[in-house]
């Protein structure tokens, strides 16, 4: 890897991580705003921002933006979630220039024009109807909104069709204006990318980025409880989760080998002991998502009416087993997969350019792959069983289900059976 970083006069990061063997570059500004930076009636405005970035500017209309990536055989995207908006291209390495500018421009000069408001909006009130028609979707918006009750982050990323319809060309500008700032604000590329030239392009083109940092938002506060919607579906969508660690733990790198050991592929527990063994479920695995001062460690299962009353004491077991059984084998084999998967996205200059500013945004620097890799060697099956035991015992579960989830086990008795001393065998 080949990082180097600098600071613009604005306060705005460059970072690049050059790939000399390639003729192609990603790049992007990643932006410290999310879905969590939003007050009550802002709900969704970061996400219909980022739609109304690419609408037209005062130099160019939506369909110019589109046409003049495109006619070097780039492309233009970009991303919202809870922490952090991106906005990114590809293009061959001599078409640098151009990417940067149209970034800059979309970012500095949108005009939000208003039939272009009133249409986007329309796009994502189906955007909206789409998430409700899927109970899977609708069950991990509970999920986040269970464990972090009366929170933006626990609201969803696209709003509400009611905060939606509000939003006016000037909220969004104000939005914009407010969160926008060069401290919050890096510009990453990874590929044939010299950093200098990029460095200068960026003071040319991002000079208009205010220079004083955003306003912090509030602490998470995670709660846990449950929340069902009984529907008259073939399949139920159930999720069981607790709380997690944030970026900065010490035990990040456990939490995240003890979401892989229990859900993490077909070798994990919960695949081969309630999928491939008992057959209670089509569908199962484990995650975590990390924020940067809280996180969620959840399972996913999705299954029959049927199945559900065997479905749920089996996986609470494997829960409470973790607490004392993790191997140094699952461990090896769960830190190899990491390990792995870090090895092959440093092959993808969008992967190595979106990583390596998470790092900036999160860290406030990049970190080596030797330094990951040394966290993911320490983790020890001890570490595994200790962070199982605090995870699964120390908070109140959540529990969201959708579907036909009428009699299905409660948050309150997951914890009490959590809680519960293993039970012995007795030698007579």
């Amino acid at each position: 890897m080949q990082v180097r970083t600098s600071t613009l006069a604005n306060g705005m990061t460059v970072v690049t991580d050059r790939m000399p063997h390639l003729k192609t570059a990603a790049l992007g500004v990643w932006v410290r705003t999310g879905s969590r930076a939003e007050n009550l009636d802002q709900n969704g405005i970061t996400h219909l921002l980022e739609h109304m970035a690419f609408k037209g500017t005062l130099s160019r209309s939506a369909r110019e933006i589109a046409e003049q990536i495109e006619a070097v055989g780039g492309e233009l995207n970009a991303a919202t979630s809870i922490e952090h908006t991106n906005y990114y291209a590809r293009i061959l390495s001599e078409d640098l220039p151009l990417a940067v500018e149209l970034l800059a421009d979309i970012l500095q000069n949108s005009t939000f024009d208003e039939e272009e408001l009133t249409r986007e909006k329309h796009v994502i009130l189906q955007e909206i109807g789409a998430a409700h028609d899927s109970p899977e979707d609708q069950a991990f918006d509970l999920f986040q909104e269970t464990a972090w009750p009366d929170q933006a982050i626990g609201r969803p990323i696209l709003g509400t069709p009611d905060t939606v319809r509000g939003f006016s060309r000037d909220a969004l500008n104000q939005y914009l204006r407010s969160r926008y700032r060069g401290p919050d604000m890096i510009l990453s590329a990874a590929g044939a990318v010299d950093h200098d030239v990029l460095v200068a392009l960026a003071e040319e083109r991002f000079s208009g980025i205010g220079a004083e940092a955003a306003e912090n938002g509030t602490l998470a506060q995670y709660r846990g409880g449950e929340q069902k919607l009984v529907k008259d579906l073939m399949e139920a969508q159930i999720l069981i989760g607790f709380e997690g660690k944030q970026y900065k733990s010490p035990d990040y790198y456990a939490i995240q080998i003890l979401a892989s050991v229990l859900g993490g592929g077909m070798s994990s527990r919960l695949f081969q002991e309630i999928r491939e063994k008992l057959g209670l479920c089509y569908a199962i695995y484990s995650f975590h998502w990390a924020f940067s001062d809280t996180g969620l460690f959840g399972l996913h299962a999705a299954t029959s009416q049927e199945d559900i009353a065997n479905l749920m004491p089996a996986i609470v077991g494997e829960l409470k087993s973790a607490c004392e059984t993790v191997t140094d084998e699952e461990v090896a084999r769960s830190r190899a997969q990491i390990r792995a998967g870090l090895m092959m996205a440093l092959e993808s200059p969008a992967a190595r350019a979106g990583q390596i500013a998470r790092q900036i945004l999160v860290h406030g620097r990049t970190l080596t792959l030797e330094e990951i890799s040394a966290k993911i060697e320490a983790v020890t099956a001890a570490d595994i069983r200790r962070v199982a035991h605090e995870t699964f015992t120390g908070s109140t579960p959540t529990l969201t289900a959708v579907g036909p989830v009428g009699k299905i086990m409660s948050a309150e008795e997951i914890s009490q059976r959590l809680n519960a001393p293993l039970l012995k065998a007795v030698s007579m």
